[in-house]
């Protein structure tokens, strides 16, 4: 955990502060039609579910415009008042204006200085946008980005590169441009009479070396609230180790007041993934805590049963599920910590290091279970990959309920788009299951 925070001017963007001391915040993107407004409304809720606290979406074309009110209206019928941010490109000044609404119902705007025009005319519609911010009290996000980079203050710094033989690659004087273009940025959106605590800033890039360098340089620079990702991490492994890597080293430095994880996801694949991720890394540095955490072994030539890989991950996918209802009613339950092991080695360990730890049997072991509570073996448990499962969240299930304090008064319920794991079959499973004193 990082000794200090940068410290940055807090700004309200809906019911979240960002920056100001504030927790670090995470959010998200769908990748719906905007114009869809049922699905975008669903996929709103189900990122907010997942974790993510602000919830940013495309707003390109008339139809997304108009769609916005709706969509808001939707997920506050759901019980849902996650802030809606607005992502405009190219056009922001022309819809922020022709549709009145969606600018009311949005709670930030996005945008981006490299596309809003060119010459004089770029810094008039930037100026249009962020009036319309100043008349509906609404934060605005500066959002540079790499790959929208204002041509005519690169091509500006590299002259002035070349006359002057300052010797600065490529690479230094687009790190330089992105600073520079969302600092200039900034001092406009002041003039056109935002107040400092209605501005966030970013600076995103595609490689963590250069956004690391970036960000250092902001936060020498400005105290506005820093966003923090990588423009486009990439798929998988690839997008979740490039993100780790360049925020994890900025977030430990203390920098940065809101983050987002942006993950390719696969054809069909969960938009709540890149959340997840998010969350995961705040709490990996000690940040946030948003879920229990599950400690599993990786697997080894000890475990060729695959038991202890499914348990692992169907324990992980019913936390998930469950967490929205735990949270509405028991205080603290972010806090709980499992463990599934899979063979003699370090199971007993981790699991008594745990709040509730399984171990299972590796390659030749007895096929017994034991299983700790609070450091305690509490029970031995055995039987087939079903009832093994059923068996450990009924275990977690009576732990969360006995060990959590239940709210006096329990948050707000937000509805739900997705089923939960339901909790009568595991206590089914468990009568038919052998447990072993």
């Amino acid at each position: 955990m990082p000794q200090t925070r940068h410290r940055t001017v807090g700004v309200n963007v809906g019911k979240i502060q960002v920056g100001g001391g504030a927790p670090v915040v995470v959010q998200s993107m769908p990748n719906t039609d905007t114009a869809d407004i049922a699905s975008t409304a669903r996929q709103c809720l189900e990122l907010a579910q997942a974790g993510s606290e602000l919830v940013r979406i495309t707003v390109n074309v008339p139809e997304a415009a108009a769609a916005v009110p709706e969509i808001k209206k939707r997920l506050l019928d759901a019980g849902c008042d996650v802030p809606i941010i607005g992502d405009f490109h190219y056009n922001g000044h022309v819809l922020l204006t022709k549709y009145p609404d969606c600018a009311s119902a949005l709670d930030k705007y996005r945008i981006n200085p490299g596309n809003v025009g060119h010459g004089q005319r770029r810094d008039e519609q930037f100026a249009t946008i962020c009036k319309v911010a100043r008349d509906h009290g609404k934060p605005v996000r500066i959002g540079v980005n790499g790959g929208s980079l204002n041509q005519e203050l690169v091509m500006l710094k590299m002259q002035e590169n070349t006359d002057k033989d300052y010797g600065k690659t490529s690479e230094e004087i687009l790190n330089e441009c992105m600073v520079l273009s969302a600092l200039q940025s900034t001092e406009l959106a002041i003039e056109c009479g935002l107040r400092k605590n209605q501005i966030i800033i970013s600076c995103k890039v595609s490689r963590p070396g250069d956004l690391i360098a970036i960000y250092r340089d902001l936060a020498e620079k400005t105290d506005q609230p820093l966003h923090l990702g990588l423009t486009e991490a990439g798929m998988g492994a690839k997008g979740l180790v490039w993100s780790a890597a360049s925020m994890g080293i900025l977030l430990e430095e203390g920098i940065g007041d809101t983050i987002r994880v942006s993950l390719t996801p696969r054809p069909g694949g969960d938009r709540r993934d890149e959340v997840y991720a998010a969350c995961e890394l705040l709490q990996s540095l000690g940040l946030r805590t948003f879920a229990p955490s599950v400690t599993a072994c990786p697997g080894c030539g000890r475990t060729t049963s695959s038991t202890f890989q499914e348990l692992a991950e169907s324990i992980q996918v019913y936390i998930r599920d469950k967490m929205p209802e735990w949270k509405q009613y028991h205080e603290g339950v972010e806090e709980l910590k499992l463990a599934v092991m899979g063979c003699i080695v370090n199971g007993p360990g981790e699991s008594k290091a745990s709040n509730i730890g399984i171990s299972l049997p590796g390659t030749g072991e007895a096929p017994r279970c034991p299983v700790y509570i609070d450091g305690q073996k509490f029970t031995t448990l055995e039987g087939t990959y079903d009832e093994l499962s059923a068996a450990f969240q009924a275990l977690v299930n009576d732990y969360v309920a006995t060990k959590y304090p239940k709210r006096e008064t329990p948050l707000p319920a937000m509805a739900t788009s997705t089923s939960a794991t339901p909790t009568s079959g595991a206590a089914g499973a468990r009568s038919r299951l052998r447990v072993i004193a």
